[in-house]
């Protein structure tokens, strides 16, 4: 986006949204804060085309003229996200319907099927119609392609692409019939007219054709970013494109696989958690978008906080919640410290009207005279001081799996327990870490395993036979291996494998499971390591593997509830129900310390987040105070925050931060 090392830093400006005036008091409040980026133009396709053909672009050229009068760059949206009213009058065709047959109107944002040809044609069409105004203007540094990609429907025309799509995978119906085990209840297709996308049904759903629905409009919806950056890429191939990752379970995106084909990954991320779990989401996302941006971009590509909340977490329960003093530029700080290339904001201004009327803005209802205004600014001058810190590659010993098929696999209702989930799984193990002090990398099966000492893979559901062998080549290779339960239970479609679980990784693990014992939501069970287990429990046989920890009363009293194996110089690890955070935490410290992983900085204090960058010689630590009192850490180097030169120690002030240039001891 440039050529230096300045951190980008801003967030989306919507001036379509007020009179002229107050855009020349928000590029004035802009520079004072030390912004450099914002993204523009996301949900103004009904300002840009206000009729069909007929497009209205005097404003935008008017606001990036302004940008770049004042030193400001611009991420230029193409706003399909939100189609104007026109369309969807013209193409009710192309409004989404529900799995229950309804269909949807207009009156919020992403009214569109990205299976409908007439959806695809528009988008194309105002894509094209920026690129050719703008894709040289002075201002652009980066096409932002629609919003938050996730929509899905259940039309006629997705029925067809959905058709066209498994013809393309399976090749015929005896291998899709094959696949889906269409032989159960009478299923079997003797016709591809007879297939469609899943739909409401009397009971349970085919768990095949639903894996493979959340397969399909991730490449469905991958297929209608590629039509839109293609034609950017072709009005000027310096300018780089991508779209925003957002989170969460319900979004039927691949972002791993979508990763190699933006320029720059680019995720969402707004915490829902008011506690200490806050910094505890803020560290997976930031992980996991770091993991994601390896994907054809190398293990030293960054990636950019696109959007986030800076004065208000927005809780699962729709209450918000706001930051206190210092946590948003804590927060901020987490996501430079693992990768993040800039620290971008939703909003800039906070609307007087409309849906979400009352998120969360840096410059608030209240306006610049704010706490929230005076903290931004205070970020961007650190922002400006700690640039180089970001040019270092995150240091991370240990590696943990994540499958978005796993954890849409998982949610078929037909599991042995309601509410299992492989993302919670994930952040489990990933929290245990963070907790210790432990950096760990997101890696997705297949990815090259090269420098890590210890891979976790936690609920790994489904595993392919290439899965299998990248866990059995590390593991050979002297690879340490931590395995929670249901993992590689399952093959690539969702078909489980026999014999005894974990089937996939019996061998490797030295234990066959032969029964399931899942927990009640309320129930615990305790192990002789003196914490408890919850959600899942099995009974386990040794196979070659010795017991680390026994379940407690109970029928599985005495059975193993951890197994440890030795494998030629490796351990691996077998965990057969969810230990508390504590009993975890200690867990994973033992199986990275026998691989030789240490935390980042031993001497920290708790709730005292450490991150270490590193280029060639040299090294940055960044240090975040979570805790509400000072806390000092042996340090030696120079402070880039304050510029202090640190000779024994650094002291960070009560929920602070600091930034060093490690000088070695």
């Amino acid at each position: 986006m440039w050529d230096d090392d300045r951190l980008c830093y801003g967030g989306d400006w919507n001036p379509e949204q007020w009179p002229v005036e107050v855009w020349h008091e928000d590029v004035a409040l802009m520079r004072r804060a030390g912004v450099n980026l914002v993204t523009i133009g996301v949900f103004a396709w009904s300002r840009l085309e206000p009729a069909p053909g007929r497009y209205t672009l005097g404003w935008l050229d008017e606001v990036l003229d302004l940008l770049h009068d004042n030193g400001i760059r611009a991420a230029l949206a193409t706003p399909t996200a939100s189609p104007p009213p026109w369309f969807s009058l013209a193409h009710p065709g192309a409004l989404p319907v529900t799995a229950d047959g309804v269909r949807l109107h207009h009156g919020s944002r992403d009214t569109y099927c990205a299976a409908a040809p007439a959806y695809r044609a528009a988008a194309r069409r105002i894509a094209g119609v920026l690129a050719d105004r703008y894709a040289h203007h002075p201002a652009l540094a980066l096409w932002h392609v629609h919003n938050e990609y996730g929509t899905i429907c259940h039309c006629a025309y997705a029925d067809a692409a959905f058709r066209r799509w498994l013809a393309g995978r399976y090749g015929d119906l005896d291998a899709l019939n094959a696949a889906w085990v269409t032989s159960f209840w009478g299923q079997h297709y003797s016709d591809w007219a007879q297939v469609s996308g899943p739909r409401a049904t009397q009971y349970l759903a085919n768990p095949g054709q639903l894996l493979d629905h959340r397969r399909f409009w991730s490449d469905t919806l991958l297929a209608a970013y590629a039509e839109q950056r293609d034609l950017l890429r072709a009005a000027n191939p310096a300018v780089p494109v991508t779209t925003n990752y957002v989170l969460g379970d319900w979004v039927p995106v691949d972002h791993a696989r979508w990763a190699a084909q933006v320029d720059l990954v680019a995720v969402d991320h707004y915490p829902s958690a008011v506690d200490g779990g806050a910094e505890e989401q803020t560290a997976l996302a930031a992980d996991l978008a770091r993991g994601w941006a390896r994907h054809g971009h190398g293990p030293d590509a960054g990636w950019l906080l696109m959007e986030s909340a800076p004065n208000q977490i927005h809780t699962a329960g729709g209450r918000m919640h706001a930051k206190e003093p210092g946590r948003m530029i804590r927060h901020s700080l987490a996501h430079v410290a693992r990768g993040s290339r800039g620290v971008m904001f939703f909003q800039w201004r906070a609307p007087a009207g409309g849906a979400e009327r009352f998120h969360s803005a840096v410059v608030p209802h209240a306006g610049p005279d704010s706490r929230v205004f005076r903290e931004a600014t205070r970020l961007g001058g650190l922002l400006a001081r700690i640039g180089e810190a970001a040019t270092g590659r995150v240091e991370a010993g240990v590696a943990i799996a994540t499958d978005a098929g796993s954890g849409w696999a998982l949610r078929h209702p037909g599991m042995p327990a309601p509410g299992l989930d492989h993302p919670a799984e994930v952040a489990a193990a990933h929290r245990a870490l963070w907790r210790a002090g432990i950096t760990a990398d997101l890696v997705t099966p297949g990815d090259p395993l090269d420098g890590y000492r210890l891979l976790v893979l936690p609920a790994l559901y489904l595993a392919g036979e290439p899965d299998v062998d990248w866990v059995r080549r590390y593991v050979h290779g002297g690879g340490h291996l931590l395995v929670t339960w249901l993992s590689g239970v399952a093959d690539e479609h969702a078909r489980v494998r026999t014999g005894g679980h974990p089937g996939a990784f019996r061998d490797l693990l030295g234990v066959r499971v032969e029964e399931f014992h899942p927990l009640a939501e309320d129930e615990r069970v305790p192990l002789t390591s003196g914490g408890i287990g919850r959600i899942w429990s099995e009974t386990v046989h040794l196979a070659g593997a010795e017991t680390v920890t026994a379940y407690i009363g109970g029928v599985l009293d005495g059975s193993p509830a951890v197994t440890r194996h030795r494998v030629g110089a490796a351990l691996s690890w077998y965990v057969s129900t969810r230990p508390d955070d504590e009993t975890y935490r200690r867990l994973l410290v033992e199986a990275a310390r026998a691989a030789g992983v240490t935390p980042v900085c031993p001497q920290a204090p708790p709730g005292v987040e450490a991150v270490r960058r590193r280029s060639g010689d040299r090294s940055w630590l960044f240090l975040l105070n979570h805790t509400g009192r000072p806390q000092r850490i042996p340090a030696l180097g120079r402070e880039l925050v304050t510029g202090e030169a640190v000779d024994e120690a650094v002291t960070v002030a009560a929920g602070g931060v600091a930034v060093l240039r490690e000088t070695p001891w």
